[in-house]
C-alpha cells in the first residue's frame, strides 16, 4: 500500500508552467501572413461622384519672372507689368514668402542672352534656397528666318 501512495504522489505534481512554444509558431505563422497580404491590400474606396454643372474653380495668376538683364542685375516681377530691381538677398526673400503662402506658383527666370551665364545659375540657387521646387527658362522663339 506504500507503492500506492507514492504512485499517487507523483502523479500530483504538475508543472504549474505553460507551453508557450505552440503559441510562437502560431505567432510567428500569422506575421509572415500578414507581411504577404499587407502589400496587396487596397486601401482606396471607389466611388461615384454626384454629377453636376457647376464650373470648376480655376485661379490663374501670373507667373513669376526673375530677370538677369546684361550687366547681371537681378529683376523680379510679381505680377504683368511690374518689374522692381532687386538684390541677391531681397530675391531670396521675396520668393521664399511668395512660396509659402502659394507653393504651387509658376516661378520662371528669364536671362538675357548676352547675360553672365554664371549670374543666371547664381539666380537658380538663390531659388532654390528659397525653398522652390521647380523652376523654368524663359526663351523666345527664333524667327523662321533667321538662324
Amino acid at each position: 500500500m506504500a507503492g500506492i501512495a507514492a504512485r499517487r504522489h507523483r502523479k500530483r505534481k504538475l508543472k504549474a508552467e505553460i507551453n508557450v512554444v505552440p503559441y510562437i509558431d502560431v505567432m510567428l505563422v500569422l506575421l509572415i501572413i500578414f507581411m504577404v497580404t499587407a502589400p496587396l491590400l487596397n486601401l482606396g474606396v471607389d466611388i461615384d461622384l454626384p454629377q453636376s454643372d457647376a464650373k470648376s474653380i480655376q485661379e490663374k495668376k501670373d507667373p513669376i519672372v526673375v530677370s538677369v538683364d546684361r550687366d547681371g542685375n537681378y529683376f523680379l516681377a510679381v505680377e504683368a507689368g511690374s518689374n522692381e530691381a532687386v538684390t541677391a538677398q531681397e530675391l531670396e526673400a521675396k520668393v521664399r514668402a511668395i512660396v509659402a503662402q502659394d507653393p504651387k506658383r509658376a516661378i520662371f527666370v528669364a536671362g538675357d542672352a548676352s547675360a553672365n551665364y554664371q549670374r543666371v545659375m547664381d539666380a537658380l540657387v538663390l531659388l532654390q534656397r528659397a525653398d522652390v521646387a521647380k523652376v523654368g527658362l524663359m526663351s523666345q522663339p527664333k524667327e523662321s528666318g533667321r538662324r
